[in-house]
């Protein structure tokens, strides 16, 4: 059970929407298990039990709510801040590792054994991992059920089922419903839910709406990505951005748009199996399970950064796809401006990453791979032979398994991976961080755009007195970071 039971009944009561993703609530009387805003009759407390994920209340036999769609809601903030065990697992499920490579391949990628994760999510999530995969299998299930046209059959393999038969027992147990029935009841895109409405047409593309808990501040989460779309691999027109997708299963292409109260998503992908992992990742971009009421709270209550706060509330700290193609375009940037990185990015993307089978408009190219990287000759490297090495040995480190960049990486085995690489510091280690692990407190006291903030808002900016202010912005260090940036008329190399 959920550890503050005052605390979230009173978030039920209150029908706050906020609280959506944190848990669930699960009613005996009916039988089921609901999100915290659910519009229904408040249940009577001895028969309320708080649960801290959709897969605990499914494996103590409880079903989805028809009318507020738990599983349609945004994710839980916590598997963004929590650095241990639980939540670095917790990411690479919502990754679909479990469907790819089983709880054994899990259990490896976090270095433990499979006895001990499993006791670890057991007793802190009331669900072991097979049952949290379960519970993402079902949602994805539903997703294509709804969304789709796609025959029953091809939706369970999509969504990660072994067989049809575990797909039909899964879905009736989950939503009280056969995929017949959840189908024949779907609601028109325009007025469906807004977790998780929408269509495909004649292309192929799977249209859908991205949950987000408010207040998100898009224009400054999709500026960020914008200024730094790598040409042939993402765009930005000022309102949509576009990217192509490196996914377990084959490429994809994804466009992403702020729209009222969620972001709309339309997603062409080469294998419907990268689905769940597809939303996922485009989630983590846009850091749509943050809990921004509790990061404004500590940063607006601050008296340098309030005005900033107040004129953006909801700031993102954007993070990224794919961890592996971060951290080298992180290398790329070095001592360059941004406009300088995205231009040799985009140029050795053509050369070495591999072309769409059909290009998307201007997308041609996913980002080159370390492996693929490796190959090129010296001469294809526009940057200093000390770059060059730098970016050469974090390709082999990365190609070879010695440093692992994914949602499931352990921060301070990272740090230290990292860091043992020539030509990689404390600023570039940091940045890795922040953006393709998500970690929320990271900042970078000795960048010089930040230093050119904090000395326009008054604040001392050399890096000793800018790290000890920035004491008081913790644990949301890095939403601070992307305050100050944006005080600047551009944006800091």
């Amino acid at each position: 059970m959920h550890d503050d039971f005052e605390q979230c009944y009173r978030a039920m009561q209150s029908r706050d929407g906020r609280f959506d993703g944190w848990f669930v609530t699960a009613v005996a009387s009916t039988g089921i298990y609901c999100r915290p805003s659910c519009p229904a009759i408040t249940p009577k407390r001895r028969n309320i039990s708080f649960l801290p994920t959709a897969a605990a209340a499914q494996q103590l036999g409880y079903r989805a709510c028809k009318r507020c769609r738990p599983d349609a809601s945004p994710g839980s903030p916590e598997w963004n801040t929590r650095a241990d065990l639980v939540g670095r697992a917790m990411r690479l499920i919502a990754d679909g590792v479990v469907d790819r490579d089983g709880v054994p391949g899990l259990a490896r990628r976090l270095n433990y054994s499979e006895r001990h994760l499993t006791r670890q999510l057991s007793e802190e999530l009331g669900a072991g991992p097979l049952a949290l995969a379960r519970a993402q299998r079902a949602q994805t299930a539903r997703l294509l059920i709804e969304t789709t046209t796609m025959s029953f059959t091809d939706v369970a393999f999509a969504a990660g089922f072994a067989s049809v038969r575990q797909f039909n027992d899964t879905v009736r147990a989950v939503f009280a419903s056969s995929p017949t029935e959840l189908r024949a009841a779907r609601r028109p895109p325009a007025t469906g839910p807004k977790g998780a409405t929408g269509a495909t047409d004649v292309t192929g593309t799977i249209s859908l709406r991205l949950p987000v808990r408010p207040p998100f501040h898009a224009a400054s989460v999709f500026g960020f990505l914008g200024l730094r779309a790598v040409p042939g691999v993402e765009e930005w027109d000022g309102t949509t951005y576009r990217r192509v997708l490196a996914l377990p299963h084959g490429a994809g292409v994804v466009a992403l748009r702020a729209a009222a109260g969620h972001v709309a998503c339309d997603l062409r992908l080469h294998d419907g199996r990268d689905l769940a992992a597809a939303v996922q990742r485009c989630r983590r971009l846009l850091d749509l399970d943050a809990d921004p009421v509790a990061v404004d709270a500590v940063l607006g209550a601050d008296p340098v950064l309030a005005r900033l706060v107040a004129a953006a509330p909801g700031r993102r700290s954007p993070g990224h796809v794919d961890g592996s193609e971060l951290a080298l375009r992180a290398v790329l940037g070095q001592q360059v401006s941004v406009v300088g990185a995205r231009t040799i990015a985009g140029r050795l993307a053509v050369l070495a990453g591999t072309p769409l089978a059909v290009p998307d408009g201007t997308l041609t190219h996913a980002f080159p791979t370390p492996g693929q990287l490796l190959e090129l000759p010296d001469d294809a490297f526009p940057m200093p032979v000390a770059r060059r090495r730098a970016l050469r040995a974090l390709g082999d480190a990365i190609e070879t398994g010695n440093v692992a960049i994914d949602p499931g990486a352990d921060v301070v085995e990272l740090r230290r991976d990292l860091l043992a690489l020539p030509g990689i510091g404390p600023w570039t280690v940091d940045y890795v961080l922040m953006r393709a692990l998500g970690d929320p407190d990271v900042f970078l006291a000795t960048d010089l755009g930040v230093r050119h903030a904090a000395a326009r808002l008054g604040i001392d900016d050399r890096p000793a007195g800018l790290t000890a202010a920035a004491e008081r912005w913790r644990p949301w260090r890095s939403y601070a970071l992307h305050h100050l940036w944006a005080t600047l008329e551009g944006t800091p190399s």
